[in-house]
């Protein structure tokens, strides 16, 4: 169990038990399925409360409101970003630096799958200045950032002579992983397949990382 889930709270501060944490998991998974269907704007906590089959009373019992839960959400999503940043860190050497992209290009676009909806308010509520979305938002892509800065730094130190920042470059990649990892299903009218972006996106940050053509296919 992590130190995450032994120190959850309900809203007067007091640590939850093993079913009171089953009961929270529960209304955060109503909360996901049904902002699958709908916006935030429009999901009351009747809703959730009755998918879970309890009461707005328990619900509020654990957040504040909708908008709590879905800032919960973002937070266990942020929990899974690790695991990216160790694919960053790996290998970049001419041998298995696509296979690496093309992972961190899986991941990436397979994370916004799982965390659509809480991830697309997240980064709606950020742009318009909530600093509690903000801070999740930096805690989950900052090091993702990092990881790409040391990567470029490491495999092209004149990077920066020829006029690209590693940071500047890493947050370019990460804006482009973010952007069609959130929308790649509307690429599907276009003809575009699920491994064809991949494939594309993990040539892209391919060549930024290393600096080196990707090899042909």
């Amino acid at each position: 169990m992590s130190k995450r889930a032994e120190r959850i709270v309900d809203q007067t501060g007091r640590v939850l038990g093993p079913r009171a944490r089953t009961t929270r998991q529960n209304l955060l998974d109503a909360t996901a399925e049904l902002l699958a269907r709908r916006s935030l704007r429009d999901l009351r906590v009747a809703d959730i409360s009755r998918r879970v089959g309890t009461s707005p009373a328990t619900f509020y019992q654990y957040f504040k409101d909708v908008e709590d839960a879905v800032l919960r959400l973002a937070e266990q999503a942020t929990d899974a970003m690790p695991a990216i940043v160790e694919l960053i860190d790996g290998d970049w050497s001419e041998g298995s630096g696509l296979d690496r992209a093309r992972s961190i290009a899986d991941a990436f676009i397979g994370h916004w799958d799982a965390h659509r909806a809480a991830l697309r308010i997240r980064n709606t509520a950020s742009d318009e200045g909530d600093v509690r979305f903000q801070a999740v938002r930096r805690r989950a892509m900052g090091p993702v950032l990092e990881a790409f800065a040391r990567q470029i730094e490491a495999s092209r130190p004149d990077a920066a002579e020829g006029g690209e920042h590693p940071y500047a470059a890493a947050a370019a990649l990460g804006a482009i992983l973010e952007r069609l990892a959130a929308y790649h299903t509307e690429l599907e009218i276009f003809g575009v397949t699920r491994a064809d972006l991949v494939e594309t996106t993990a040539r892209i940050v391919y060549r930024t990382v290393t600096g080196r053509e990707a090899p042909a296919p």
